[in-house]
């Protein structure tokens, strides 16, 4: 076998792009949680708690016994289409006929298409922080510049429109928000994506907005307010999931609604890079969004005690939570402790058996919190506050000792 010039018989294991990746830090406490054993807190998985519901697992079955088994068309079936173009007018106020949509193997393969269709080499995209941490690998992998805005703890994580505004060049592209957002929680209000729709027109950029968790809003009065509907010429792109909201993470199905002439070059991508979304999980889909909402309604209630509950636990362990109006995180400050986000939460995996998200993953401003999921019961959440209050301030006398 040819070894292609590359020293002692080995072949190169990696291309010079995918040198750089670094691995999420959240899947690093993911692991040693899970070798930890069944007595650790899990309070850094970003995931529903629930399963799926029974009538989405039938239809999926039904669909499978009645040979939707094949290859789907690369942008997804016309049904769930038909059903998705309703759901986006109805729930979020979005007019996009079905050839505005593309179904994808969830949103993370959407957002790696609409890089790949907008970004040319070094073109720059404004990412938040704290922030989803595989948004500025994406962004790298496919040759563009991650400029990171920073959110605020005092302004609520809701990003300040002129300072963005300050950060755009000649290179801008793409101005991408989340909302309702991980990890902060944050509900963006609606004069504020008037604002930022505003800054995407006068500045041209593309506004791409992540939506996955469109319909968990948990404080009483918050809604959530589109940017798609704001948009006047075509340069805002949506993103949404049925992963949180639905509780199927593992089914794999996602959304664009964009520009029809952008959709096109979204459904040609998919060939290369998936073929096509899984038609089983497609058929899931299509049940989630026509069957009955009684299990849905019930999923966001639960979230809703559990953010009590977390707020209430917080404040008494003497922790500073930020209070999430949406999703189902909550940032809690760490920064007393002193040490570097990941040593913190691998001590307190290692001393307390409760696993955290280490801050620091979500970029330069996430640094000094640790994110908690609201996906645990009332009682883990309740608990592992307790114990990560308890390891913070054992840290900050250890460290004060030290340096006294």
């Amino acid at each position: 076998m040819g070894t292609g010039g590359v020293g002692d018989g080995a072949v190169k294991a990696h291309a010079e792009r995918a040198a750089g990746m670094r691995r999420s830090e959240i899947r690093v406490l993911f692991d040693a949680a899970a070798r930890a054993g069944d007595d650790v807190i899990r309070l850094e998985v970003g995931e529903p708690s629930f399963t799926t519901p029974a009538h989405v697992i039938d239809a999926a079955a039904r669909a499978a016994h009645d040979g939707h088994t094949g290859y789907g068309p690369n942008g997804g079936l016309a049904s769930l289409r038909e059903l998705l173009s309703d759901k986006l007018r109805r729930v979020n106020g979005i007019e996009a006929p079905p050839d505005e949509i593309v179904v994808t193997p969830g949103a993370m393969n959407g957002l790696y298409s609409l890089y790949l269709a907008l970004l040319d080499p070094g073109d720059e995209v404004l990412l938040p922080t704290p922030g989803f941490p595989n948004m500025d690998e994406m962004v790298r992998l496919l040759g563009g510049r991650p400029v990171f805005y920073q959110l605020a703890a005092r302004e609520g994580f809701l990003p300040d429109v002129a300072a963005l505004d300050e950060l755009v060049t000649d290179r801008t592209k793409i101005l991408f928000i989340n909302t309702p957002a991980n990890p902060t929680g944050a509900v963006y209000p609606s004069r504020l994506m008037e604002g930022l729709v505003e800054l995407a027109a006068r500045r041209d950029l593309w506004l791409v907005c992540d939506e996955v968790y469109d319909e968990m809003v948990l404080s009483p009065g918050r809604v959530h307010t589109a940017a798609a509907p704001l948009d006047a010429d075509g340069r805002v792109v949506t993103v949404c999931s049925f992963s949180k909201v639905y509780a199927m993470t593992g089914w794999r199905v996602g959304y664009v609604a964009a520009p029809a002439e952008l959709a096109e070059v979204l459904r040609t991508h998919q060939e290369p890079l998936v073929s096509c979304p899984s038609t089983i999980s497609q058929k899931a889909a299509e049940a989630a969004l026509t069957g009955p909402r009684a299990p849905y309604d019930a999923m966001l209630d639960a979230y809703r005690r559990r953010r009590a509950v977390a707020l209430e636990a917080a404040e008494a362990a003497g922790l500073r939570a930020v209070p999430p109006d949406g999703t189902l995180y909550m940032l809690v400050d760490v920064s007393d402790a002193g040490l570097d986000d990941l040593d913190f939460a691998l001590g307190l995996l290692r001393s307390h058996s409760v696993s955290v998200a280490p801050g620091s993953v979500f970029g330069p401003a996430g640094r000094g919190w640790a994110r908690i999921s609201l996906a645990a019961e009332s009682e883990a959440i309740a608990e592992g506050l307790r114990r990560l209050a308890k390891a913070l301030h054992e840290q900050e006398a250890e460290r004060i000792g030290i340096g006294s």
